[in-house]
């Protein structure tokens, strides 16, 4: 009974309809086929555009522009004349570049990038009544939406501020000068990233296009310096073994989803019959395994982008402690670092990395104050306008504050002892990974009846322990006045350990490639 149903909705679909027999046949609707299909030859392109038009072989002009038309095939394939979307903002997003004022370039981007990316989200929750289209093109609109931002705001810093303004890690990616148009639709359109990202740099996409992107980080590790016209001739590592082992996670994530994630639905959880008959426990592990069936389609997602990218020579990190390459730079999940994660903190910096980067250098690193408040607000507007979005993060402010405190109260007392230690990391994982399904819960039922439905059915049990969390613990932290003996120890003390703090915060300070915005650990 289904199947003429989503066939019928398959036909509606702008993109191309060559592969509509495959969907029929599979029972898949057509836009993820398309999806894939165009993923796959991307894969198969990556390999080709590393080995037939590397930097030794074909101009930055080609490459340039074969990877721009290449990405813009590719969305007009899936999308058809909805694809005009993401071309329209693409390129009044560069006459913004070219044109406005540089002091204030990157706020009118974001005003632009967001605005227009936000009509789109409204236009899909309400005037769609939360339907997921075929056509839906919101997803690359969202990775456009981030590389426009991201490109302005590293311009504003490379064209607006001196040396000394930036942080260590804003200034070797500081934009010095405008960039091209052809540049411009590169970067933001190029078919290795142009449905799921991840989102990466400009100057280190710049870098990748010129053929510098591998022979700087070996030059970190090396000393040495090879090139000839801009071109190192040191032979390059190959990314072939990093591409198939995250091709097998791919493999495995997609048979995971075949056989298991299809039969824990998530709308289960919203569910007033089910939410009615079953036992508070029932209802607590079957959220727990259906938000972990949840997440194989996200990781092959994510993982397939980033061995699409690898494949064409992009997302060198370095060499490792033991001289193996590493083809990481714009990795955007962890999965270990996820399932084993015993903190919140630690869980969203194994989640989608490229977009925690984003927040933390367009938001959380510019904002003068209500860092958090605003970084989880951009967020949850970058996703869209689903009520369900608004309660995950908002939900998240709380158990963010908790965690920090509970960590910075309690953990102490368990580093002395390995047994102690042990029990306190299984505590941490079962509460963590509790509070990520409660959490996170409402951005996949994303209306407003089965997220209260399914908040009701839990009795609120997390906001409430957080929010007393937070208020017991910052009562027992709250700073009381110094005494007037220890006003004179940290007088006479300030002089000798000046030195040594220095050098301790130089040590403890150094930047990290994570995207952690100091949330909780």
């Amino acid at each position: 009974m289904g199947e003429p149903v989503e066939s019928a909705l398959s036909v509606k679909t702008t993109g191309s309809k060559l592969l509509l027999p495959v969907s029929e046949h599979s029972g898949f609707p057509l836009d993820q086929v398309n999806f894939l299909a165009c993923q796959l030859f991307a894969l198969a392109a990556a390999f080709w555009f590393r080995l037939y038009l590397s930097p030794s072989h074909a101009s930055p002009l080609v490459r340039h522009a074969v990877a721009a038309l290449l990405g813009i095939a590719f969305l007009i394939f899936c999308f058809g004349w909805y694809s005009a979307h993401i071309l329209l903002v693409v390129l009044a997003s560069y006459f913004i570049v070219i044109k406005a004022d540089i002091n204030n370039v990157h706020r009118y981007s974001m005003v632009a990038a967001m605005g227009y990316l936000t009509a789109c989200q409204v236009s899909r929750a309400f005037i769609y009544n939360y339907g997921v289209l075929s056509t839906d093109f919101s997803g690359p609109l969202m990775i456009v939406t981030q590389k426009i931002t991201t490109l302005a705001f590293q311009l504003h810093d490379g064209m607006c501020k001196k040396s000394e303004q930036l942080t260590s890690g804003q200034k070797p990616l500081a934009i010095t000068a405008r960039p091209s148009l052809l540049e411009y639709l590169s970067y933001n359109l190029n078919f290795l990233s142009v449905f799921v990202g991840p989102c990466s740099n400009f100057n280190e996409y710049i870098d990748f296009i010129e053929g510098r992107h591998v022979s700087r980080r070996l030059r970190r590790h090396f000393g040495t310096w090879n090139g000839q016209n801009g071109y190192d001739k040191t032979p390059e590592p190959s990314p072939v073994n990093a591409v198939c082992r995250k091709l097998l996670v791919c493999s495995g994530c997609m048979l995971f989803f075949l056989t298991v994630t299809r039969s824990l639905p998530i709308r289960y959880n919203g569910d007033p019959h089910f939410v009615s008959r079953a036992p508070f426990l029932t209802r607590l592990t079957y959220a727990f395994f259906s938000i972990h069936a949840a997440r194989p389609k996200f990781y092959f997602a994510w993982t397939l982008a980033d061995a699409v990218n690898n494949a064409a020579g992009y997302g060198f990190l370095g060499l490792d402690e033991n001289g193996k390459p590493s083809w990481d730079l714009i990795c955007n999940l962890n999965i270990l670092g996820i399932e084993t994660a015993t903190s919140f903190k630690r869980f969203i910096d194994s989640w989608n990395i490229q977009t925690g980067i984003w927040l933390k250098t367009v938001c959380y690193d510019r904002a003068p104050k209500h860092r958090l408040a605003l970084t989880f607000i951009l967020s949850a507007l970058w996703h869209g306008v689903y009520p369900g979005y608004y309660f995950t993060f908002i939900t998240a402010i709380p158990i963010t504050m908790a965690a920090r405190a509970v960590r910075k109260s309690v953990r102490i007392y368990f580093l002395g002892f390995r047994g102690l230690k042990l029990g306190y990391d299984i505590l941490t994982w079962a509460a963590t990974q509790l509070a990520i399904c409660y959490t996170v819960m409402p951005f996949l039922l994303l209306a407003v009846e089965p997220t209260l439905v399914y908040y009701r059915s839990m009795y609120f049990h997390i906001h409430i322990i957080s929010i007393l969390a937070v208020i017991a613990l910052h009562w027992k932290h709250k700073p009381s006045e110094p005494s007037a003996t220890t006003k004179r120890f940290s007088s006479s003390s300030s002089s000798s350990s000046s030195s040594s703090s220095s050098s301790l915060c130089s040590a403890q300070c150094q930047p990290v490639h994570s995207s952690n915005i100091d949330k909780v650990d």
